[in-house]
């Protein structure tokens, strides 16, 4: 989803008044174009358009403010800024002030963030809903006698999400053993994630084999993790994925893509994964673990 990153000055100078105190204040803390980067990043991922932030910003740092007003100010077609308002009062984050010029104002972040996880978690609940209706209805549908095969396959996944969504699940398919490699970086990701807690919550029901990056970061995870030191051991090595061999028969490989920026020459790191059963490539990374394992031995 496109982000609204469009030259940063501009935005602040237009979300903030060049005399006022605010804009003062800006000025001297350069941070805050870092901050307001993240802050559109994340309402980005609540659903928000590129021009609904731009909307919703300039609303919530501006006060009540005209259609008019709005579209000069950011720079959109009148007709454009009037349906991206009637969108976001109908999303709960706006409001229409009851006066004559009609004005519209935003509610504070923070219950703005409020409204749209609580519309993402009804939305949710809906779909939970009608999952068993259209099973029901799937299966009423007379299906072709198709004979299965097991096959090698593959699959590519993109996003921290969908790579943390697919660990949880070779995780819960893992019968007797699950080994993981897991440099600094992607443990944080597992932190940040309920992975570790259910992996936690596998211990002793399954045999579970944690290596990890030796590294300061890894230490404190590990410890915020709670982690048995005994159920972990540390190996010295670098520029290794992270990934996860589940009884022997599938592997979750996890890697970075670097992407520049549209709007800048700032790279960013995205997560990416594939998981296969293909079982040349599941026997290469046990190779791979099990020289990881001897490193350690011979390090201690």
């Amino acid at each position: 989803m496109e982000l609204a990153m469009e030259k940063t000055d501009d935005l602040i100078k237009r979300i903030y008044d060049g005399k006022s105190e605010g804009w003062k204040i800006v000025k001297k803390e350069k941070s805050f174009t870092k901050q307001l980067s993240t802050i559109e990043e994340t309402l980005s991922r609540f659903g928000l358009l590129k021009n609904e932030i731009k909307v919703y910003l300039y609303l919530a740092r501006s006060g009540e403010k005209k259609a008019s007003e709005i579209a000069e100010a950011i720079s959109l077609h009148r007709t454009e800024t009037y349906r991206i308002l009637r969108d976001l009062e109908k999303k709960g984050i706006l409001f229409s002030v009851f006066e004559k010029p009609l004005k519209f104002t935003a509610v504070t972040l923070d219950k703005a963030i409020d409204v749209l996880v609580n519309a993402q978690k009804m939305r949710i609940k809906l779909l939970e809903k009608e999952k068993e209706n259209l099973v029901e209805l799937w299966l009423s549908i007379p299906q072709p006698q198709v004979q299965k095969e097991k096959k090698e396959l593959f699959q590519m996944l993109q996003g921290e999400q969908q790579v943390a969504l697919k660990a949880n699940e070779l995780l819960e398919k893992t019968r007797k053993e699950i080994q993981i490699f897991a440099p600094d970086y992607y443990l944080s990701q597992l932190y940040y994630t309920d992975f570790t807690d259910k992996l936690k919550n596998k211990m002793g029901k399954i045999d579970i084999t944690l290596l990890v990056e030796d590294s300061p970061k890894s230490a404190f995870f590990i410890e915020q993790i709670q982690w048995p030191k005994s159920k972990c051991r540390m190996v010295k090595t670098q520029n290794l994925p992270c990934f996860m061999i589940s009884d022997q028969k599938e592997l979750l490989i996890a890697f970075h893509e670097t992407h520049a920026r549209q709007t800048s020459d700032k790279k960013k790191d995205k997560t990416a994964a594939i998981w296969t059963n293909y079982k040349a490539f599941v026997w290469t990374l046990q190779m791979l673990f099990s020289k990881l394992q001897e490193t350690r031995k011979g390090n201690a």
